[in-house]
């Protein structure tokens, strides 16, 4: 009996001495296989008293994108599943992606958003807890530094011009349309230090402009990648900031343009209805 026991506590000191599992080391990144967590950003007061809850994600992957159907793996409790949640999901961390409107007497109730990758579940709770009260101002700036209500500068309008006429394998043109009250003013570019010694880090070669206004192109749902010319922020020019988006598989497809003037930042959506392929 003594050597059973003697046995079993020295196996379960195997267990536990084990180290833990690699998604739990934070140096450790993987390009595939990792679940998407939902976060809860936080709550905003709308107007006529009702409330929206804000809602983000984290996908732990670097490189997979991960599309996840509204439904039994991305669903909101109680009431409806499909919340007009992401169903496309960019690697990392995409903050203030889309909001839940709730009535103005949800009082204390909870809604949870749970998302279900390679077979790992997790969930986002939200409630209105006072300490998680936001304003359209922070997620404006995507929580960074807020000068306040005060500040001259007024963020971007953006709009989408319509299209027709999406169909898999066909580049389809986009086009935002952008107004800005030129705020803040683009600093002038850098100058490329005639030194000898070595240079400064630089996220850049060589001199370019800094701020100005920009968009920024993502798709938040659909049942595949879309494909958008060029990669990172497409300057305005003339009020206008042109791409094309291609699409892998037909179906709907809802895609985001983000108009930024480097310290404010304001939204519009397109929902598209994508053809088939065209068999000549």
């Amino acid at each position: 009996m003594r050597s059973a026991a003697i046995c079993a506590l020295f196996g379960a000191a195997v267990i536990f001495a084990q180290p833990p599992v690699p998604t739990y080391i934070g140096q450790t990144k993987f390009d595939r296989g990792q679940d998407v967590v939902p976060v809860y950003e936080g709550w905003v007061r709308n107007a006529d008293g009702s409330f929206a809850f804000v809602f983000g994600y984290f996908n732990r992957n670097w490189k997979e994108e991960l599309a996840i159907a509204a439904g039994a793996d991305n669903k909101f409790e109680p009431g409806a599943a499909d919340r007009g949640q992401p169903t496309f999901f960019l690697p990392r961390r995409q903050s203030f992606t889309f909001r839940v409107e709730v009535p103005k007497d949800w009082g204390s109730k909870e809604l949870v958003w749970s998302l279900t990758a390679h077979g790992r579940t997790e969930k986002a709770y939200a409630t209105l807890a006072p300490e998680e009260e936001i304003t359209e101002r922070m997620i404006m700036t995507r929580g960074g530094l807020n000068p306040g209500e005060d500040d001259p500068n007024k963020p971007p309008e953006i709009t989408i011009a319509p299209v027709t006429g999406a169909a898999v394998g066909q580049p389809l043109s986009l086009t935002a349309m952008v107004t800005d009250d030129g705020l803040p003013k683009p600093r002038p570019a850098r100058a490329a230090s005639k030194s000898g010694g070595a240079p400064a880090q630089s996220n850049g070669a060589g001199a370019r402009p800094r701020g100005g206004l920009t968009v920024v192109w993502m798709e938040l749902r659909g049942p595949a990648k879309v494909t958008f010319a060029g990669s990172g922020p497409i300057a305005v020019s003339n009020g206008q900031a042109t791409t094309t988006a291609q699409f892998a598989e037909p179906g709907t497809y809802v895609l985001r343009a983000t108009a930024s003037d480097s310290a404010l930042a304001t939204r519009a959506e397109i929902t598209l209805k994508v053809a088939a392929a065209v068999v000549k």
